[in-house]
């Protein structure tokens, strides 16, 4: 129903002269950049005139745009601001969240659903807030997914010549009701509408989860869970299903009240920057523990005193255990796909139920087409995000309800599941080495280090006691699209399988990032220290790049 129209008159459309920004190229996940950076005058509208632009040439007819957003400091200004620039530009329904709060996995839902030609949405994902924090700005398309390369690639070319934006003259828009709003402009009428940011989400995973099951084993077994929002987006979603829909007591879900700078913390899943929940788990009070970051698409899962499940295991794990989903009894699957970086424990899965697997590179946009063209249903990274194909986003909550619902229906503790896991697959003994905020000269001077070893004729030094047979720069052709991504990690690989991967993180909002990966896959030897199994490796890696003196740090920022 429509609650008001605009009754000050037909409001007029500005053109307002700006003159370009050079560093408005997306990274893996849209435009990150310091909250100060974005705050200087006409940087952000240049961006969003960009994208609009380029929305409209990808579909001149659907004029219905969502703008989502985490909830961080600063987004309260720039929803607004879009709201005007749009109407600007011609869109006749622009959809709002509640509060301005729309989890990423919940836009992709709501875009897939209400016809949209695309959403814009403000989050910088696991990166701080506040005013001294990060902000981001990236849009999905009409498949709910992260725009792919050739669409960002469009976006960063108009930055580049843009000396100017369209935006209607000022009109107070109203966050804090759910209901339409009929705007009076000189190109016509403009709904504005705000709808429940949790409730397409919720329906969409009570039609894939049989939750009543799931709360019938948590109230039988009298199992306690846990879940940690980490002051992001995600914490009503939270309170609608884990604390309706499955019963659990509100005292055991925390920090569930989103905040502009997240209470101050890193709102990242990881052992790091979710010990509190990690601290919570190693009690033994709980069975069960998940943490999301800002924006909801990330997830970690903890079994009982702490137990962690790397995600590249709980991706295979999930995978080896379809049939407890009943989403997955309707609709069969025909492959997984995962990342560069993430482990092949899900390939060994895939092997033995005859799926397809499929190596991208970094970054969920890189798995929309895939699963449009139905060729995969489940994927995931190693950076917490995992997925199905009932959206186009990774799903934090997602994952969670999938592991709910393999401990219902195998009826025993993650640890156990894993463990079984292991034993059945062999085991890939994983870690990530982040070393964060380093200069650009430092991220690109250890890059051209170990890619100095993808020559052809280069001597490769042994990987501890493995002959190292290869070092590549990964490059990826979609096998749907055609389309290429070059120079996504730098590889090397042992005789045995072992890995050890070089990248450039693009999900920084300044300087660099360089992230490790180390991977070594055992059938015999499933037990033991992360940390020492793969100490031969993270001495190859200290090695080959020189990391160490080129940073001038002796330890990684986050290990996990």
């Amino acid at each position: 129903a429509v609650v008001s129209t605009q009754s000050t008159g037909v409001l007029k459309t500005l053109q307002i002269s700006s003159t370009p920004f050079g560093d408005q190229k997306p990274g893996t996940s849209g435009l990150r950049k310091p909250v100060k950076r974005v705050q200087e005058r006409h940087y952000t509208e240049n961006f969003i005139q960009s994208i609009l632009e380029v929305a409209c040439e990808l579909d001149s007819a659907n004029r219905k745009l969502l703008i989502g957003g985490d909830g961080r400091y600063y987004n309260d200004h720039v929803i607004p601001l879009i709201v005007r620039m749009a109407a600007g530009n011609g869109f006749k329904e622009v959809v709002l969240g509640r509060g301005g709060l729309f989890s990423t996995p919940a836009c992709s839902a709501y875009i897939r659903t209400h016809g949209c030609v695309g959403g814009i949405l403000l989050t910088a994902s696991h990166n701080p807030g506040g005013p001294d924090g990060d902000f981001g700005i990236k849009y999905n398309v009409s498949n709910g997914g992260p725009a792919p390369d050739s669409v960002t690639n469009a976006i960063f070319e108009k930055t580049k010549t843009r000396h100017g934006y369209k935006i209607l003259e000022e009109v107070e828009v109203g966050l804090s009701e759910v209901g339409r709003r009929v705007l009076e402009t000189d190109q016509g009428e403009v709904v504005v509408e705000v709808v429940d940011g949790v409730q397409c989400h919720r329906e969409l995973l009570s039609t894939i989860f049989d939750m009543s099951k799931i709360r019938d084993y948590l109230a039988d077994q009298g199992l306690c869970i846990t879940a940690d929002a980490m002051s992001g987006v995600m914490g009503p979603t939270v309170h609608a299903i884990f604390g309706e829909d499955l019963g659990v007591d509100s005292s055991h879900l925390i920090r569930c009240t989103p905040l502009p700078d997240f209470g101050g913390g890193h709102p990242d899943p990881n052992l790091v920057y979710a010990a509190e929940l990690v601290n919570t788990m190693k009690s033994g009070r709980y069975e069960f523990g998940v943490a999301f970051d800002g924006d909801g698409d990330r997830n970690m899962i903890l079994g009982k005193n702490g137990f962690f499940v790397s995600p590249s295991d709980s991706l295979a794990v999930i995978a080896a255990n379809l049939d407890c989903i009943p989403y997955f009894s309707n609709k069969s699957c025909a492959g997984v796909g995962r990342s560069l970086p993430t482990s092949g424990a899900v390939d060994q899965v895939a092997r033995k139920l005859g799926l397809d697997i499929y190596e991208t590179p970094t970054g969920w946009k890189y798995f929309g087409s895939l699963m449009d063209a139905d060729k995969i249903a489940l994927c995931g990274e190693e950076s917490f995000g995992t997925g199905s194909n009932h959206v186009r986003e990774k799903d934090g909550i997602w994952a969670a309800l999938a592991w709910l619902s393999i401990l219902a229906t195998r009826k025993c503790g993650v640890e156990q599941i894993v463990r079984s896991h292991w034993k059945e697959y062999g085991r890939h003994f994983y870690s990530r080495h982040d070393y964060e905020s380093l200069t650009a000269e430092q991220g690109a001077a250890v890059m051209a280090a170990v890619e100095a070893y993808t020559g052809p004729d280069t001597t490769l030094p042994n990987m501890g006691s493995e002959t190292t047979v290869s070092c590549v720069n990964f490059c990826y052709t979609d096998p749907v699209t055609g389309d290429e991504a070059r120079n996504q990690g730098v590889v090397f690989t042992s005789a045995s399988g072992s890995r050890v991967i070089f990248r450039r993180s693009g999900t920084g909002s300044s300087g660099a990032t360089i992230r490790i990966y180390l991977e070594l896959y055992s059938t015999d030897q499933v037990e033991g220290e992360v940390r020492v199994v793969l100490e031969p490796l993270v001495q190859f890696a200290l090695m080959v790049s020189d990391i160490r003196a080129i940073s001038g740090r002796n330890e990684p920022t986050v290990i996990t």
